[in-house]
């Protein structure tokens, strides 16, 4: 499958699939859409609305892993936040050292060491210490295959939309996500497709859609209550 990297609107890059017409990340800005759905209306409302007191540490999985650019987001925030991260991406193609390359995140962020290269660099299905607060497991795997029970805080699910992926939007694999959080734990995903909407209400997430990142609409949070 034809894949090629291309500019978004606020300068960063994402990948895309020709034949699809589908991005890794949105074109109306790649780091604005991920520091809007999954920074600020994942990670940073549950740590400031769902995390108890006594607590310094979120556990967290992505799924559909791609570029990366969820992961070192979320690892530059355990820095400014002071939390500990234990960060899960799951990922069944991952992207080729080529593409790697091409992508200008460290300098778009402006980050000032490696991290963004440990990240990538870090071997599949074990557990690194990126840096003090940020601990990564990457594992290579189908979306189906995912058993965890009562494991994570926060779900960054960033799938390939419905329109070439309807299988990866269903009931079954909802259920495996409300699954694998704790109570009162968190899902939140660009998409706010009705069909979405339905069967995440379905499995028994409390739904709320939100104002969308530049160029949509809507975007959905869940809460497993």
């Amino acid at each position: 499958m034809q894949r090629k990297i291309i500019t978004t609107a606020d300068g960063s890059k994402t990948i895309q699939i020709e034949e699809w017409n589908e991005q890794y990340h949105s074109v109306h800005g790649a780091i604005q859409e991920a520091n809007h759905v999954y920074i600020k209306h994942g990670l940073l409302f549950f740590n400031s609305e769902m995390i108890q007191d006594s607590e310094n540490k979120i556990s967290i999985l992505e799924i559909g892993f791609g570029t990366g650019l969820n992961a070192i987001l979320t690892l530059l925030n355990s820095e400014q936040l002071k939390l500990e991260i234990d960060y899960f991406g799951v990922e069944a193609y991952p992207i080729s050292s080529e593409e790697l390359e091409q992508l200008n995140y460290t300098e778009a962020l402006e980050i000032k060491n490696n991290s963004f290269d440990a990240i990538h660099k870090s071997d599949w299905e074990t557990s690194h210490n990126i840096t003090k607060q940020f601990r990564l497991t990457k594992q290579q795997k189908f979306f189906d295959e995912i058993t965890d029970d009562n494991c994570y805080d926060v779900i960054y699910f960033d799938a390939f939309g419905a329109r070439v992926q309807p299988e990866l939007w269903t009931e079954a694999i909802f259920r495996k996500m409300y699954n694998a959080l704790r109570p009162n734990g968190v899902l939140v995903t660009y998409s706010a497709k009705g069909s979405v909407k339905r069967a995440l209400r379905a499995v028994g997430f409390e739904i709320k859609r939100l104002e969308g990142p530049p160029g949509k609409r809507h975007m959905l949070r869940a809460i497993k209550r």
